[in-house]
């Protein structure tokens, strides 16, 4: 049953996370260089902005206020083709046969796979869930693949944005209720018919999709640490703020500058501040209360983060990875979106979450946390500009 928070605090500090490290597994280990490999292959890949903020930085009192801009990420408005793209690639592969580290995969034209899954008699149709972004990633990659996408949409979705998805070749069914509904009634679909269930969300039974997702991410990462050294001068992040909604980017984050790999080769790790929804905070109840735990959510101009259940594969890596987890309300978010706007930069209100959060721990928590004029902070501005309802 979904509980409703029961702090009023914006912030949770997690002190332990500062010692913890991410060691993976030789199962959950891939090597960077096939993924980005694979992302290389896909139409219009370039490395996104790492924008430098010295205005922000200076009123803040911090050295570095670094934000990666996700606005354009292969043409879409949005980081969630990385994770998606990868995913359903790994998905379609296996169930038709394909290993997709043989050179055997690495001469197929992406369309080729469609083909392929037919030749071999494989009746290949996709369906996921969304709120939005990662809907429409979806159905762009089941058009470079050649593979029917259905993707299920909460009630509450404005059809500006459902029509962007049917704009990218899927079909969109729309379920009463919110984006935990609509997730059931993805896995509904997938079990009764037979469908390919491609999730950024796990669950008991359903984990490796999801990890792939996590994967898929690591080329943002990559590209931003090296960005972030450039930009400094050789000085690595000593602080990353990520929007956290079902956790699989905040896991991502966490998991990259965690890494015991990280501190082997001589980058020091950094603090991790995750970003959720007020009305939404699911990652801060379950550390305020040390066990997974869901919320009820309404609506908001932050659709993607607005999940009120967290992925049982995130939530291991982010309670105890995560520095610092921070609620912010749909104004703040708002006033982020047009301070970044005045700065020229295009973020929608889950992008902007990451400044108004670090502008709340620079108030409530800055020594506590480090923030300190030697600080060097990423932003990680998941969504681009987006039409919303101006919140009071």
């Amino acid at each position: 049953m979904a509980s409703q928070l029961p702090s009023p605090s914006e912030v949770h500090l997690n002190p332990p996370a500062s010692q913890w490290r991410y060691h993976a597994s030789p199962s959950q280990t891939v090597v960077p260089s096939p993924v980005l490999a694979f992302h290389r292959r896909l139409p219009h890949y370039a490395q996104t902005p790492l924008h430098s903020l010295p205005s922000i930085a200076a009123d803040l009192g911090l050295g570095h206020v670094l934000l990666k801009d996700e606005s354009a990420r292969f043409g879409l408005p949005a980081f969630k083709i990385l994770g998606a793209s990868w995913a359903i690639y790994r998905a379609v592969a296996e169930k038709i046969g394909l290993d997709v580290f043989s050179p055997i995969a690495a001469g197929l034209e992406l369309g080729e796979i469609g083909a392929l899954a037919r030749e071999r008699g494989v009746d290949l149709r996709i369906v996921t869930c969304t709120e939005g972004n990662w809907g429409r990633a979806m159905a762009r990659m089941g058009r470079y693949l050649g593979v029917d996408v259905t993707v299920c949409v909460p009630s509450h979705m404005v059809e500006e944005t459902r029509e962007k998805i049917r704009e990218e070749g899927a079909e969109v069914v729309v379920v009463e209720g919110g984006y935990d509904d609509a997730a059931l009634a993805s896995r509904r679909r997938a079990d009764g018919g037979g469908a390919l269930l491609v999730m950024d969300i796990s669950w008991e039974g359903y984990e490796v999709v999801p990890k792939w997702v996590v994967e898929g991410y690591q080329t943002m990462l990559n590209e931003s640490d090296e960005q972030v050294l450039a930009v400094t001068g050789g000085k690595p992040a000593t602080h990353a703020v990520v929007p956290c909604g079902c956790g699989s980017i905040a896991q991502a984050v966490t998991q990259n500058f965690k890494s015991g790999l990280r501190e082997q080769n001589g980058t020091p790790t950094a603090a991790v501040i995750a970003v959720e929804l007020d009305t939404a905070a699911c990652l801060k109840l379950s550390l305020e209360k040390g066990e997974v735990s869901s919320v009820t959510t309404g609506d908001s101009i932050m659709c993607g983060m607005n999940c009120g259940t967290l992925s049982t594969t995130a939530w291991p890596v982010l309670e105890l990875g995560v520095d610092a987890c921070i609620a912010i309300s749909d104004l703040q978010s708002h006033q982020a979106v047009q301070e970044l706007e005045e700065l020229n930069i295009k973020a929608g209100p889950c992008g902007a979450a990451t400044l108004a959060a670090l502008k709340r721990a620079c108030v409530t928590e800055k020594t506590r946390l480090g923030l300190d004029e030697k600080a060097v902070v990423v932003l990680y501005c998941t969504e681009g500009q987006r039409e919303y309802i101006t919140p009071s």
